[in-house]
């Protein structure tokens, strides 16, 4: 019978190790359960060219799968709109949703690779939370990740990134992503 792998991400490490005692000294949690953690990376692509050229949503589908790490679903359109030559069930764009081991892979490349190499990198917005602990982010270009060959790129995408958290306030899950070494400018 095949043993299973003991390999820890090295973020999860630091969240068992360090963040979550941070995280109960910060806030004064009650319970160890309270702590917040993180639930899952959502990443998803849009190809608005979809519409006068399938080959474009492969080809973004392509390079998420890359970035990722796992196969994406595509998009695909609700409802037709003809001003926008847009029918039903026309696929618009590629997403996935990361957990466990893949999420914490994926954000460690995101934070110490991805995002230093994005131009005028200034920090992430600090008000990108939406009320209940996740925070979502844009990045213009997709080739800022090392998976992804420059010379073989047809086109290059933006992407949206969404950490969900099972943090009850924005503050909380702030804290829980400063603890991850998430770019935040110093000043709220």
């Amino acid at each position: 019978m095949a043993e299973a792998s003991t390999y820890e991400p090295r973020l999860k490490a630091e969240y068992n190790n360090v963040i979550r005692d941070a995280m109960l000294k910060e806030f004064n949690y009650k319970n160890p359960m309270q702590i917040p953690k993180l639930e899952k990376v959502v990443l998803n692509m849009g190809v608005g060219e979809a519409v006068n050229d399938r080959k474009k949503v492969q080809s973004a589908y392509d390079d998420l799968t890359l970035i990722a790490g796992q196969k994406p679903v595509f998009t695909m359109a609700r409802k037709s709109i003809a001003g926008f030559k847009v029918r039903e069930d026309m696929a618009l764009g590629a997403k996935v949703t990361l957990r466990k081991a893949r999420m914490y892979e994926f954000l460690d490349r995101l934070i110490t690779i991805a995002l230093p190499r994005v131009k005028d990198f200034r920090g992430l917005n600090p008000k990108s939370f939406d009320g209940r602990g996740n925070y979502a982010m844009g990045i213009k270009e997709h080739i800022v990740f090392p998976e992804i060959d420059y010379d073989k790129v047809d086109q290059i995408w933006g992407m949206d990134v969404i950490v969900c958290t099972t943090a009850p306030t924005d503050d909380d899950a702030r804290a829980l992503l400063r603890g991850f070494n998430f770019p935040f400018p110093v000043n709220k």
